[in-house]
């Protein structure tokens, strides 16, 4: 049997326009799962993130921590209601050059992979919206009694987007060859390094430098304008 080619994908800030993580947490703290307290731990890193002070990868970081903190001893269910209410309200939040990319590519043949260090209990949610194929995650343990323990399943595998690419790869008869990747953030580029065509997509920094050294291309968009710098 031929194998299929893939199109790998970032989701947050790369089709999502904003971090389906942190529209989790605020919805699991409106519905009363988290308490209010909860913004404490990154309210911080966020003001100094909005404010151009700070990065915004410092304010995703305090985010995680609270929301492992408070994800201990919460039942599955509250995650995953939380994760639905949430993907109906936003799920059309989406950048308009990667959401148009992906009926593009789904038509040419291609599989649909998701990449991402989000839960993958709300990515399930989002990405079957959009047409996705597949999408890896955080696998958060569930203890007795479907309580979450506050734990990631196998979080030394999950962390390394090129791993997960590679079991993809073998588990779902995939091939490499005219394939695609598009991310945003230096955590993409083991990703992009292994496919045919990789696409930086609103790059920060650390990616943008790499592209320009690797001579990869770069997408931005700005408002209504996609562009290629």
């Amino acid at each position: 049997m031929e194998k299929r080619r893939v199109a790998i994908f970032d989701v947050d800030g790369t089709i999502f326009r904003s971090s389906l993580l942190i529209q989790l947490v605020d919805q699991l703290i409106k519905d009363g799962s988290f308490p209010k307290e909860a913004e404490a731990v990154y309210e911080r890193e966020r003001q100094k993130w909005l404010d151009r002070e700070g990065d915004y990868g410092a304010y995703v970081d305090a985010l995680v921590q609270a929301f492992r903190k408070h994800l201990k001893g919460l039942h599955y269910s509250a995650l995953a209601d939380a994760a639905e209410r949430m993907v109906q309200a936003r799920w059309k939040q989406t950048y308009r050059y990667t959401r148009d990319l992906l009926p593009e590519l789904k038509k040419k043949g291609y599989f649909l992979l998701a990449v991402s260090h989000s839960p993958k209990t709300v990515l399930d949610k989002f990405c079957p919206r959009l047409g996705f194929d597949k999408a890896y995650g955080l696998v958060y343990e569930i203890g007795p009694q479907e309580l979450f323990t506050g734990r990631v399943v196998d979080e030394h595998l999950i962390y390394n987007k090129a791993n997960i690419v590679r079991r993809a790869v073998e588990n779902e008869g995939l091939t490499l060859t005219r394939s695609i990747g598009v991310g945003d953030t230096e955590s993409d580029i083991s990703f992009l390094e292994m496919v045919a065509q990789p696409i930086c997509f609103n790059p920060n920094m650390k990616l943008y430098k790499t592209a320009k050294r690797m001579k990869w291309k770069v997408v931005v968009e700005r408002k209504d304008v996609v562009y290629t710098p």
